[in-house]
């Protein structure tokens, strides 16, 4: 099957709203308790109500108002995670805007608890960046806006009013160390008596979408569908029972360590260990191909609503959007870019090659019912 530049942008429809779901995105880890101080008098400003900078006045009185309220909350955004560290400096860079960003390794439950364990305060979360079903249930959270580039997002990766928008995506990945695995050539690979100990998965399926999206791969390959992820869950059974799975949280120090020398992630965070470790490759299981976009909104209770704003007008420019690809990952944008030459041709070209044709995407309904498996299965599975 010949290698593609496969569109994640073209195989996504549009998502309905969902109730309840997975927690998506990273390892979860308990909210700080709410701070006693208030929240900045500018959430009661007119910024809070902008649905678009035009609406502020045009950018610069957008800048200018984000400015003045000086900070930006952020949470959940790891530094290696789709590059968020070079992106959080290159905003505050541009704008002079400190950026407080809580819990890094949280996961996207986190970011709603924390907002409504410190709504009203001036450390409650500005903006998100979640998974699908996590973003989905919490829209009511979520204030509309629209970014100055919003008619170069595709329509199926965006909320009309600008309540939500995809920012990027990838697919799931294998990442090894050819220094102390063999290369594998799929995903049933990993059954094998050389991978004893070594495989590791991002976190817990039941509360990570990094995790929950492993389980559809390896359900993929073993004869599952996006409507069955069991296959999934008995084939991370019998890694368990052949004591290749390895339960341990993989981290860049983990993996640079050697203590977890296989990862089944998102292409672009294995990608980017790539950078740092010589020895670390990645391949896309060509028989499993199995694709995602996060969601990305501002909270309409966000303490420095300018700020929230700016930083998606940021997030969501050339600029933000090569940064997200610098970190491997898929830019929403990364379509219109092409085609008008502001994408960064080299990163772009280091992207992962990917085989085959039509990646899987869990719709909501699919999400919500392997979710539900896995809540009941998981643990019985793997304990």
């Amino acid at each position: 099957m010949r290698t593609t530049k496969i569109n994640l942008t073209k195989k996504i429809t549009a998502l309905a709203a969902i109730t309840t779901g997975l927690v998506m995105l990273g390892a979860g880890c308990a909210p700080p308790a709410p701070s006693s101080g208030s929240a900045s008098g500018s959430a009661a400003s007119g910024a809070a109500t902008w649905t678009s900078a035009q609406g502020a006045g045009g950018m610069d009185a957008l800048v200018a108002e984000a400015k003045k309220e000086g900070t930006l909350n952020v949470i959940a955004l790891p530094p290696d995670w789709a590059n968020y560290g070079a992106i959080i400096s290159a905003f505050t860079t541009k704008y002079g805007i400190k950026i407080d960003s809580a819990q890094p390794d949280a996961a996207s439950q986190d970011e709603i608890n924390a907002a409504d364990q410190q709504k009203g305060t001036d450390r409650a979360p500005d903006v998100f960046d979640l998974g699908q079903s996590v973003a989905l249930a919490n829209t009511a959270k979520f204030a509309p806006y629209q970014v100055s580039t919003w008619s170069t997002i595709p329509d199926e990766l965006k909320d009309p009013s600008g309540t939500w928008v995809n920012d990027y995506g990838g697919y799931m990945s294998i990442g090894y160390n050819t220094a102390k695995v063999p290369a594998p050539t799929g995903v049933k690979d990993l059954l094998k008596p050389e991978y004893k100990g070594k495989v590791a998965l991002n976190g817990d399926p039941t509360q990570a979408g990094a995790a929950f999206s492993g389980v559809v791969m390896t359900s993929l390959a073993n004869g599952g569908s996006a409507d069955d992820i069991q296959p999934g869950i008995d084939f991370f059974s019998q890694l368990k029972k052949a004591g290749n799975f390895l339960p341990t949280d993989p981290t860049a120090a983990t993996i640079e360590s050697g203590q977890t020398p296989l990862v089944i992630d998102w292409d672009y965070l294995n990608a980017g260990e790539s950078a740092k470790l010589s020895t670390w490759k990645v391949v896309v299981p060509s028989d499993a191909l199995v694709g995602g976009y996060y969601y990305q909104a501002v909270s309409k209770d966000a303490p420095h609503p300018a700020a929230a704003r700016l930083w998606q007008e940021f997030l969501y420019s050339d600029e933000g959007q090569n940064l997200f690809l610098g970190g491997g990952a898929r830019p929403v944008r990364a379509d219109d870019m092409e085609k008008a030459g502001t994408i960064d041709k080299a990163a772009y070209a280091k992207l992962p090659p990917v085989t085959g044709s039509t990646p899987t995407i869990l719709t909501t309904d699919q999400t919500k019912k392997a979710a539900d498996v896995l809540s009941k299965e998981w643990s019985k599975a793997t304990s």
